[in-house]
């Protein structure tokens, strides 16, 4: 009988190469926010992928960035202690933009960790640019695979798994087969609304809000069905902001809640009453006391 396998799988990289999308492929589930935008994932999300003979549990982590307040020190903080923690690494780059991060790989290096190297987004070049890209990492890590993936198109996303599963050591499962993030159901809903608002929002905008939900309870209607009501505040650093967040008439505070509703319905399997509200919090992302709260230690 096969024995069974289990690790923690940290997934680096810079800002916008695709880290999220991956573990919510691996997984299955949505566990950690898209947007198109960078600095999407602030925390250290755990996805946990329960294959028949292993669970690996992967730590999503901020993209490495230049940081510009205490809550990207926060965050940059997050990534980097990561990777001495993991039992494996997965370092994941942009194929469209293939300039080494000496930073990163001088983590790996100094770590000495087994890495897997997965390059993202190879719909975006040709087959002479791939190999010109694998022949210059190749060179600089010995690292236990090399894998070009596309999770657009998704190709080659099991060839992850199994490379992962064939680098683990004999373990247990950590978690319950039937979960899949160590994420709160109110976390999940703070993710899913914060990451429409950095989809359908300015650029200027997203990377200043905070989302706390003030009330997730789950009751029965008249019919005896099961509805969650779910409070929230999205929070600003300037008065502009919450004008461009609410939007004309509401429409646009509107289009998020719609958006935010219909995936946490699907989350949660059940009917969602959404309520958010914006107000703005001046300065929040160098206040301590709520930066304190994205640390990977708290």
């Amino acid at each position: 009988m096969e024995k069974f396998k289990s690790g923690f799988v940290a997934v680096i990289g810079k800002t916008n190469v695709g880290k999220s999308s991956i573990i919510n492929r691996l997984v299955g589930e949505k566990v950690s926010a898209i947007a198109n935008k960078p600095q999407t994932t602030r925390t250290r999300i755990k996805g946990i992928a329960n294959r028949p003979n292993s669970q690996i549990i992967f730590l999503d982590t901020p993209g490495l960035h230049k940081s510009k307040s205490k809550l990207g020190n926060v965050m940059i903080e997050n990534a980097i202690e990561s990777i001495p923690e993991a039992d494996i690494v997965l370092y994941v780059i942009d194929a469209s933009k293939s300039s080494i991060d000496e930073k990163i790989m001088d983590k790996i290096k100094e770590a000495n960790k087994k890495t897997i190297l997965i390059i993202n987004k190879i719909d975006l070049i040709d087959k002479e640019k791939l190999a010109s890209i694998i022949n210059l990492y190749k060179d600089l890590y010995d690292f236990k695979a090399i894998i070009p993936v596309s999770i657009k198109k998704e190709k080659n996303v099991e060839e992850i798994l199994k490379e992962i599963e064939s680098n683990l050591e004999e373990g247990p499962a950590y978690y319950d087969t039937e979960e899949y993030t160590d994420q709160t159901l109110r976390q999940l809903a703070e993710e899913t609304i914060r990451e429409k608002a950095l989809k359908l929002l300015q650029d200027e905008v997203p990377h200043g809000i905070l989302v706390e939900v003030n009330k997730m309870k789950s009751r029965k209607t008249k019919d005896m069905e099961k509805i969650y009501d779910i409070e929230a505040t999205i929070f600003c650093l300037r008065e502009s902001h919450k004008g461009i967040i609410i939007g004309k008439n509401g429409s646009m505070l509107k289009r998020i809640g719609t958006y935010a509703r219909e995936d946490l319905e699907r989350m949660l399997d059940t009917k969602v009453n959404l309520k958010l509200w914006v107000k703005v919090k001046k300065d929040w992302i160098n206040d301590m006391s709520i930066v304190k709260k994205f640390k990977a230690d708290e």
